[in-house]
């Protein structure tokens, strides 16, 4: 009796854990293959911003509020350029170059 009580928790255990790791690889294949990004995002308040999204080769600069989202700019492929966004990585590198000297 107790040994199947145990061989019934294991399948619900793996089944949990074939659930997660489902949802985990569904969430970083949308995000790489998804057609809009969020470059950036500004909050004026609650519910209340300005974001940033990359769509196929243009930017859209939208307006944010708790009741409408407006397109305040679109910028065309070339019309912008983009900082390569690694904050972590420059600040990583900024702390192993004084870590050496």
């Amino acid at each position: 009796m107790t040994q199947a009580y145990a061989q019934m928790a294991g399948a619900l255990i793996f089944v949990i854990i074939l659930i997660f790791a489902a949802g985990f690889f569904m969430r970083k294949k949308q995000n790489k293959f998804g057609l809009m990004e969020v470059i950036s995002y500004h909050s004026f308040g609650p519910k209340k911003g300005v974001a940033a999204l990359k769509v196929g080769t243009e930017v859209l600069i939208l307006g944010m509020t708790q009741n409408e989202m407006r397109l305040l700019r679109t910028f065309r492929n070339g019309e912008l350029e983009l900082p390569e966004n690694r904050p972590f990585q420059n600040k990583l590198q900024t702390i192993m170059k004084a870590k050496n000297n």
